[in-house]
């Protein structure tokens, strides 16, 4: 809390002075609350990512062990096939943790931005620079993990194809 000083009397010609605490004014909290929307709504977005991410995540781990399962008594094209989709699945994973980890990462930031904001303005540090960088490093992790999810959905569309000996 910011202490203001006020003059209370005069000892040996100087003024004697007290601290007395300054409370922050309701605007000033409810404009900084206003300021961090956009990181808030951010955070919200990130949250349902991580959610479809973790989903997709579980879904190729279970693909995964019914497919390390099936290898061993599989032979020839067939266990070609379960070699094959069993490296697409292990892609995939790698692509899904990475997008995991920028998601992560990114909504971090957005919860500095939200926690700079709010020491900026109640401190009255001048850091608006500096904010503005930690959100556009925020929106570029995000970028990045939308980037790697569009990757994995593309890598995911490889295994989805009928065999062409099942067409004939």
């Amino acid at each position: 809390m910011r202490q203001a000083v006020y003059p209370i009397a005069r000892s040996a010609g100087r003024p004697m002075v007290a601290a007395m605490p300054v409370l922050l004014q309701v605007s000033t909290i409810a404009q900084t609350i206003q300021l961090s929307l956009a990181p808030v709504f951010m955070l919200a977005a990130i949250g349902q990512i991580l959610n479809v991410l973790a989903g997709r995540l579980a879904r190729v781990i279970d693909r995964a062990r019914v497919l390390e399962e099936r290898v061993p008594d599989a032979e020839g094209a067939e266990r070609q096939r379960h070699v094959w989709e069993l490296k697409l699945l292990d892609e995939r994973m790698s692509i899904i943790n990475a997008a995991l980890f920028l998601a992560v990462s990114s909504a971090v930031m957005a919860c500095i931005v939200i926690a700079l904001l709010f020491i900026a303005n109640i401190a009255k540090f001048h850091i608006g620079t500096w904010i503005a960088l930690v959100f556009i490093v925020a929106v570029s992790l995000l970028i990045c993990c939308l980037t790697a999810f569009m990757w994995e959905v593309r890598v995911s569309l490889r295994a989805i194809h009928v065999r062409k000996e099942i067409l004939s």
